[in-house]
């Protein structure tokens, strides 16, 4: 079993380095092989390319498989924040190509999912109007290559997918927090995926706040660890 797994930073930001000690608990947490894998981020690099690096990193583990000792029909996937967006993203060119048979489980976890954020402010919660102008500059100024002519994209925006693409996605569970800035689009994406018969659960940890679930001694760092561990009993080696 292996989990390629790429960082957040709104994907203008972190890289893989940053979540090298989280995610080397999870390798031994988990008894998967974890790949910490680097995608570029922007403004260097505009959507669709980002997606497209994980996306090939899903066909290389596919193909290399036996040559890494890996079970290729027991990939799985996931992202925390915008390396959620990069997962969701990698799943809908999956889904596009007929290659979801690649994953075995997809777990975007805190995701940056569509684009709420410039919708009515008095509707959103505490968290989301917070976030508000960070996210609409990041949407708009930094991942696409041109707003005006990708902000239907679901490569932008996985959350405008299609009802057919989300009915192609890899078997899903969407992992949040209660008080994420992405709280009302991830609970929307998990609707879908249900009534597309994709989605496995829909986790939400009590309390927290966004990237709450990776500071030890807290709470949700336990919660989160305990679900990961159920996740992968569960859904991964059985």
């Amino acid at each position: 079993m292996c989990t390629p797994t790429e960082a957040g930073g709104g994907a203008v930001a972190a890289t893989g380095a940053h979540m090298s000690n989280l995610l080397s608990k999870y390798a031994v947490e988990t008894r998967l092989v974890v790949f910490n894998v680097d995608y570029r981020i922007a403004p260097e690099t505009k959507c669709p390319n980002n997606i497209k690096d994980f996306h090939e990193v899903i066909k290389f583990l596919r193909a290399e498989a036996e040559n890494l000792g890996l079970d290729p029909d027991k990939i799985c996937i996931g992202g925390d924040s915008g390396g959620g967006y990069i997962c969701l993203g990698a799943m809908v060119l999956l889904a596009e190509q007929d290659q979801s048979h690649f994953v075995k489980l997809a777990i975007p976890m805190i995701p940056m999912v569509d684009d709420y954020c410039f919708s009515d402010p008095l509707v959103m919660t505490v968290e989301e109007r917070k976030a508000m102008p960070m996210m609409r500059k990041i949407w708009r100024h930094y991942l696409p290559a041109d707003w005006e002519a990708q902000q239907h994209s679901p490569y932008l925006f996985p959350g405008k997918s299609s009802e057919e693409i989300l009915g192609k996605f890899p078997p899903t569970i969407i992992m949040e927090v209660e008080f994420d800035m992405f709280i009302t689009e991830a609970n929307r994406l998990a609707g879908r995926l249900r009534r597309a018969g994709r989605l496995l659960e829909f986790v939400v940890i009590p309390g927290a706040c966004h990237g709450m679930h990776m500071f030890r001694g807290t709470e949700a760092f336990q919660l989160y660890w305990d679900t990961m561990s159920t996740i992968a009993r569960e859904y991964i080696h059985g």
